[in-house]
């Protein structure tokens, strides 16, 4: 187990932060571009541990992809029916967004295949995803009624189904989107509240009917293939990863950074909003859109803080951020309160558990509740000895409180940021931190 130390910043942070690719993105890319007729260059992908995961298995189901450098891959596309059955178990590591957008993908194929990983990848609950794929007409087994990993697919034969999810969640929402590539008729998903888009956005580029029939509502038509020709797919880089270095920016004193070509889809940022009604100003620069997702640089500087309630729709659109916004609410002034956030149980780690134990070791008052938590703030945070329960969110956002604290702060568990950022420090110091 690896171990960073971080001591309280003497300079202020200045600079253009280029973070790494969207990792969301980069994993429908690795899973649908085997599946048009044709080339695709994919640039910029996110070269991290999940990633690979994904690129792994679908490798192992036949897909045709070359490393042409250290961030581009060229993928030889076969068709919509290509795939073919692996010989072997499909191993997703610890990425829920592999196994979960995979098992839609597996639900539609005529052949057997085994999802599974780690242990805690084991423990990250399935049935949402399961019950919908079954109710579309595939074979599926699974722990303990159907509920956790390894699952064991019999695909093929799908029909297309309405279904309403009882959780707003991007994952389980693709996964039945994807399903229904290979349905016989249409698939309609109705959500409680609008999560990330961006399979379908992808989808509607690659060819695909995908309809908008309300805020809430989304239906995909089984195409009989995807787009041929060649493709240039440039990944736009991490609003998650980015969001680090907005909160740092934010309560460091005299600091101004710009993150350039980050992702702005809807509903990813949620995280701005949030900060906005605390005092934050933001500006964004060169907005445009690429292969259907909106993207720009984000300036933002340090600001004093106020708290504010997240809560409702709002939620699932900062789903991956509430770790670094909680560091943010220690900083602001008054009662800041999370509620409707219980997806944050089925994270990486319980992260209502771990962002509580871990703040309140350097000094945070910070109360857990059933689906969320309550801050109050401002406290001054001191350097202790955290850990970051195998979860990359955890660990970044434990260093970016430990640039505001008393003393060494040392976070145990480093390695997990290679799950997303895995050249975090350097970027840190980039920016103008130094010890």
């Amino acid at each position: 187990m690896s171990e960073f130390s971080v001591t309280p910043t003497p300079n202020s942070l200045h600079g253009i932060i280029r973070v790494p690719a969207d990792k969301s993105i980069t994993h429908r890319a690795l899973m649908l571009t085997p599946l048009l007729q044709g080339e695709t260059r994919i640039e910029n992908f996110l070269d991290s541990e999940t990633t690979r995961a994904t690129l792994n298995c679908v490798r192992a189901m036949g897909a045709d992809i070359q490393e042409i450098d250290s961030n581009t891959l060229r993928v030889n596309g076969r068709g919509l029916h290509s795939l073919q059955e692996p010989r072997d178990v499909l191993w997703c590591l610890g990425s829920g967004t592999t196994i979960r957008l995979l098992s839609g993908i597996c639900a539609g194929q005529h052949f057997l295949s085994v999802l599974d990983g780690t242990p805690a990848l084991k423990r990250r609950p399935m049935g949402r995803i399961v019950e919908p794929l079954k109710q579309m007409g595939a074979t599926i087994l699974a722990r303990d009624n159907d509920r956790f990993p390894p699952l064991v697919f019999r695909g093929g034969n799908l029909r297309g189904i309405e279904y309403a999810l009882p959780v707003a969640s991007a994952q389980v929402k693709s996964a039945i989107l994807l399903a229904g590539l290979f349905a016989d008729s249409p698939t309609t998903v109705h959500e409680p509240a609008p999560s990330r888009d961006h399979t379908e956005r992808m989808l509607r580029a690659f060819g695909v009917d995908v309809s908008r029939l309300t805020e809430h509502s989304v239906r995909v038509s089984p195409p009989q293939r995807l787009e041929t020709g060649d493709w240039r797919l440039e990944i736009p880089a991490d609003f998650s990863s980015a969001a680090f270095f907005i909160v740092a920016a934010l309560l460091v004193k005299n600091s101004e950074l710009r993150l350039e070509n980050v992702g702005l889809n809807f509903g990813r940022t949620g995280l701005l909003d949030a900060l906005t009604r605390m005092g934050a100003e933001f500006e964004i620069q060169n907005p445009r859109e690429e292969n259907g997702e909106p993207i720009g640089d984000i300036v933002v500087t340090s600001a004093e803080l106020r708290a504010t309630n997240v809560g409702g729709g709002e939620v699932p659109r900062m789903i991956d951020e509430f770790p670094i916004f909680a560091i943010a609410a220690t900083q602001a002034h008054g009662e800041t309160r999370v509620r409707g956030a219980q997806e944050l149980r089925i994270k990486e780690s319980d992260r209502v558990v771990t962002v509580a134990q871990e703040l309140r070791k350097m000094g945070a008052q910070i109360e857990e509740q059933e689906d969320g938590f309550v801050i109050a703030g401002p406290t001054k945070l001191r350097g202790a000895r955290v850990n970051a329960h195998n979860d990359h969110r955890m660990a970044m956002s434990l260093a970016i409180a430990g640039l505001i604290a008393d003393g060494e702060t040392i976070i145990e568990g480093w390695e997990c940021v290679a799950d997303s950022f895995p050249y975090f420090s350097t970027a840190l110091e980039n920016a103008g931190y130094a010890r």
